[in-house]
């Protein structure tokens, strides 16, 4: 299993957050759905939040859902899973636009949806803007910067500190794009594409 280094965030001065660069491959196609797709991501912390930072190259970056906890991993969308216990695990999902979906449990068939206030506290900055898009056959390279505060994730987590270590992966799909394409940043052995696997979750330590 991969494992990675994240580090405490860092600020300019004047204020503003410096998210970390997209610089760790998403790359695993595991089921073999070939796709015109490139994407990296990077991440950080504060004892308050997590931040992520996708950048996609793709050609026909499309989303259609603008309800948050809706069928965003339909569009072409960014994911990140996130295990503090080994037993259950959230799952976020963003589609290119920013719409936000959240999940929680301990496997596919037996989770349930964030209350969408909770929800709607994750920022996103898509650069893509937040209106519907569908740019087929259009070669373009977007981001997606996401804060995630530590309430998302109720009490399983006091505060991030160096030293700690969770279970996580990274995803990139899109399950109803003209290229259908599921790709993973830790490799996944199952038969089919499924990204609620927690075993196949790679290691994120916070240094």
């Amino acid at each position: 299993m991969k494992q990675l280094e994240i580090k405490r965030i860092k600020c300019n001065e004047s204020g503003d957050i410096n998210y970390p660069e997209a610089i760790h491959p998403i790359d695993n196609d595991n089921w073999n759905y070939p796709a015109d797709v490139k994407v990296k991501f990077g991440m950080a912390y504060d004892d308050c939040h997590l931040y992520l930072h996708y950048a996609v190259n793709e050609n026909h970056p499309k989303a259609v859902c603008t309800t948050t906890n809706g069928p965003v991993w339909e569009d072409s969308c960014v994911e990140f899973f996130i295990t503090f216990d080994d037993q259950n695990y959230y799952n976020l999902e963003f589609n290119c636009i920013g719409t936000r979906l959240a999940g929680f449990g301990a496997v596919n068939t037996k989770r349930h949806r964030l209350n969408p206030k909770l929800v709607e506290s994750i920022e996103t900055l898509p650069s893509l803007g937040r209106q519907a898009i569908d740019l087929e056959n259009t070669p373009t390279q977007w981001e997606m910067k996401i804060k995630i505060p530590k309430s998302v994730f109720g009490d399983t987590i006091k505060q991030f500190e160096a030293g700690q270590s969770f279970k996580a992966n990274f995803y990139k799909c899109g399950d109803k794009q003209e290229q259908m394409h599921f790709l993973s940043w830790n490799p996944i052995s199952h038969e089919k594409p499924n990204f609620h696997l927690p075993q196949y979750f790679g290691t994120i330590k916070l240094v």
